[in-house]
């Protein structure tokens, strides 16, 4: 499971739904929960907060200019790549913290990802996690 530090920015709530607007290492992330904010103790404008994430969850890309709906980009640095015959682990480098994407080896060959390359990570916003600190 990927861990990052976050600090809450906004809350916006419409019926049973909460977009969380997030700032994790100087990046602007957003989780969507279920629930109102009353449900939630710890979901206070300025909180620290804990931003959960599944490696499965995370798809990468190495294009620099992405138009697309994912709202959760981080630019990260490849830390490291292990390789195995479907699947493969891609470590990354986000502003000094270790992330890591589980994607398949074919999709690391097509994009022809290397140690030291410069990839966004993306994660959709049902897939965040928030906990307490």
């Amino acid at each position: 499971m990927n861990r990052l530090k976050g600090k809450i920015e906004g809350i916006n709530s419409h019926g049973e739904l909460l977009l969380i607007e997030l700032n994790a290492q100087q990046t602007k992330m957003k989780a969507i929960i279920i629930g109102k904010p009353s449900d939630y103790s710890y979901l206070e404008i300025g909180n620290e907060i804990a931003i959960l994430f599944k490696e499965t969850e995370v798809i990468i890309s190495s294009d620099k200019i992405l138009n697309i709906s994912a709202q959760n980009k981080l630019t990260c640095t490849i830390s490291s790549i292990k390789k195995g015959r479907l699947l493969s682990q891609v470590n990354l480098d986000f502003n000094g913290v270790n992330l890591s994407s589980i994607i398949t080896t074919r999709s690391i060959e097509n994009l022809n990802l290397k140690y030291h390359d410069t990839v966004t990570a993306l994660i959709k916003t049902n897939e965040i996690i928030l906990s307490e600190c």
